[in-house]
């Protein structure tokens, strides 16, 4: 496992190792003494989470606030999804700013999100299986969001917003101008 840096602090990619050959490929997708080395960073994953999701899908922009703020490792199993985050941690250089990166079950890569992001990603292939190690347990009353296509984020989701699928209850995420200050970091 290669972790690259990103201009957000505590955000990396990870580059995992892929052993080919006939009969497939073997990967290590984390290990913790790695991980700990090359980042500084002391995390134990208590939860994963998976979901299956066809082309269009959008899911996010999320997070959990104050108490049940999540750290996170997020991959694709298969398929392909654009993976966003953003910065709400007042204190940043980088508050408000977003990153997006392709995830793909061919190039392997992994994101490692801290506490103090938003999360979505949006699925580019037909279907996609997508992965994520929490660091903190869910709790529905910490949930919060930001609506995808807030203008002052300007994050381009690589598909038209026409093919943009949106469960009912992110279709009424508010802006980042809205979110009271108790639920961002």
């Amino acid at each position: 496992m290669r972790v690259e840096s990103t201009a957000f602090k505590d955000v990396f990619i990870l580059h995992n190792d892929v052993h080919g050959d006939q009969r497939g490929y073997f990967l290590e997708s984390f290990n913790q003494r790695d991980f700990q080395q090359q980042t500084g960073l002391d995390t134990t994953f208590v939860q994963d989470n998976q979901s299956k999701s066809q082309y269009g899908v959008l899911r996010g922009l999320h997070w959990q606030a104050g108490e049940h703020a999540q750290a996170k490792l997020v991959r694709v199993l298969r398929g392909s999804v654009l993976d966003v985050i953003v910065d709400l941690r007042r204190d940043s250089a980088t508050f408000g700013k977003h990153l997006s990166l392709l995830l793909t079950d061919e190039n392997q890569q992994q994101l490692y999100v801290p506490r103090g992001f938003a999360h979505g990603f949006v699925v580019l292939s037909a279907e996609a299986e997508f992965f994520y190690k929490c660091d903190a347990f869910y709790h529905r009353e910490a949930e919060q969001g930001i609506i995808y296509n807030d203008p002052a984020l300007a994050i381009n989701w690589q598909i038209p917003d026409t093919d943009i699928i949106l469960s009912p209850k992110d279709q009424q995420l508010p802006y980042l101008a809205t979110i009271p200050d108790k639920y961002l970091f």
